[in-house]
């Protein structure tokens, strides 16, 4: 891989995947009210977790929160990462077909990949329709004029999977097949560098750094000012938690 390009891919990396991680996940925190806190959350599993004081409950809550975002937002940046790279590389295409979201030629086949997280992104009714889609795109390209040979890909960014083709039987006898290529595996079909996935690993790194000191800072604040008013709400003139009037909040009948 040429140096201009690595350098492309790490200016990627830093602009668009991890400074707009934090942007976004500075958003959510910013947005984030106290009745957005308590409503969204369990009470039962706080009580579960025996928490006794207001400032560790509304942490907790806090962390679970931003934590159900990140997985999904940290997750399609590196889609979009994914879809660049192939970009640069290939000349590669976002697609606009459902469950593909890249489409590039290479090496005499012409490949609709859908991208996703890790290898467990699914049920098996989301799975059997990503096999449907996969398999409509590939009526739709051959119509189109496509006349090398359409390989279905289901990529994902980490993992591990030791059986990567995937088929089924089908009714109409109709080719089903898929490659489900995870983690090393799949920034190597990507790349067809074998270390790609390692060398991702320092620029998120640089970058976040940087970041997460500013993030931390506000974060901070946050815990702090939504301790404040919900100690106001649900803290009791001695200084317990009032738990029958937090899940009466968050469940009684309105």
């Amino acid at each position: 891989m040429s140096e201009p390009l690595r350098a492309s891919f790490q200016a990627y990396l830093s602009d668009h995947v991890v400074s707009s991680f934090y942007a976004r996940r500075l958003k959510k925190l910013q947005d984030l009210s106290i009745e957005m806190l308590v409503s969204r959350k369990n009470p039962y599993l706080f009580r579960a977790k025996n928490l006794q004081i207001a400032g560790d409950l509304v942490k907790s809550a806090v962390d679970a929160f931003l934590s159900s975002q990140e997985e999904t937002i940290f997750g399609s940046l590196m889609e979009g990462f994914a879809v660049f790279v192939a970009q640069e590389m290939y000349g590669g295409k976002k697609s606009s077909y459902p469950s593909v979201d890249l489409e590039f030629e290479r090496l005499g086949n012409y490949f609709i990949v859908g991208i996703k997280s890790g290898i467990y992104w699914g049920n098996s009714d989301q799975i059997n329709a990503m096999r449907r889609n996969f398999r409509t795109a590939r009526y739709d390209l051959i119509e189109r004029g496509i006349q090398l040979p359409i390989v279905a890909v289901n990529g994902c960014i980490y993992g591990r999977d030791a059986n990567p083709l995937k088929s089924a039987a089908t009714s109409d006898n109709v080719d089903d097949t898929y490659y489900r290529y995870a983690g090393q595996d799949f920034w190597y079909f990507l790349t067809g560098d074998d270390d790609f996935y390692q060398k991702i690993v320092e620029p998120i790194g640089e970058k976040a750094h940087e970041r997460d000191r500013a993030f931390q800072t506000l974060y901070a604040a946050k815990v702090n000012e939504m301790t404040i008013l919900f100690s106001r709400r649900f803290v009791t003139p001695s200084g317990d938690l009032d738990w029958h009037k937090l899940v009466a909040h968050v469940s009684g009948r309105p």
